[in-house]
């Protein structure tokens, strides 16, 4: 499908070649960039490792008790542990192919509730008051969560400190957190070159962890 978006204070149109967004390729993507965050550090202690001693405990027989060998088994208060958690890497591999379809169908659905914000020049010298002011003009008064995605240092550095703006360079676009923002602001010079293709071809899949 075919999206024409206005670029703010320009006077011009840029025209993108948008897949429709679909649930299921969209959770897919997520769900992989979510595991790629996981660390994968919880552990416990099995009978190996639990300091203690490795005498026996009493004779095999003769005692009337059952047999055991070690303080440190499962069974006993403060012995290992059975099949308890080990690190691991919950990361797997998904398409690149896959990745950039869902990218593309993330940016699609913002564009088409008219979520998806263009922008060539912010104007701004770096200070939080002037993007604020700058936000208020274009709308945006901080009832709604919002991400701002911009290779201009200056403009990341006075929305940073916006409570309602989450900031990310252009090699940092991801599914999840446009998912999570409810709109996407954007340079445009990101789709300038991807204008009737597709628009994750100049960008990053995995995004920041």
């Amino acid at each position: 499908m075919s999206v024409t978006l206005d670029v703010v204070d320009s006077g011009r149109k840029v025209t993108l070649d948008l897949p429709e967004p679909k649930a299921h390729v969209l959770h897919e993507v997520v769900s992989w960039q979510l595991s790629k965050r996981r660390r994968g550090t919880a552990a416990t202690k099995t009978r190996g490792l639990v300091a203690g001693t490795t005498a026996k405990m009493y004779p095999q027989k003769g005692t009337g008790r059952a047999r055991h060998g070690s303080r440190k088994a499962p069974i006993f208060v403060g012995g290992g542990t059975t099949f308890g958690p080990q690190p691991r890497d919950y990361s797997y591999s998904l398409p690149k192919r896959v990745r950039r379809l869902g990218l593309s169908m993330a940016i699609a659905d913002r564009a088409n509730d008219n979520k998806l914000t263009l922008v060539d020049s912010f104007d701004i010298s770096g200070r939080t008051k002037e993007f604020v002011a700058w936000a208020k003009e274009h709308g945006f008064d901080g009832s709604k969560r919002v991400l701002l995605i911009t290779d201009d240092a200056l403009v990341r550095r006075a929305a940073r400190n916006v409570p309602w703006v989450s900031v990310l360079a252009a090699a940092g676009i991801n599914v999840y957190d446009i998912l999570r923002h409810e709109y996407l602001i954007a340079d445009a010079s990101l789709f300038d070159s991807a204008a009737s293709a597709e628009p994750s071809a100049n960008t990053s899949e995995e995004g920041q962890s």
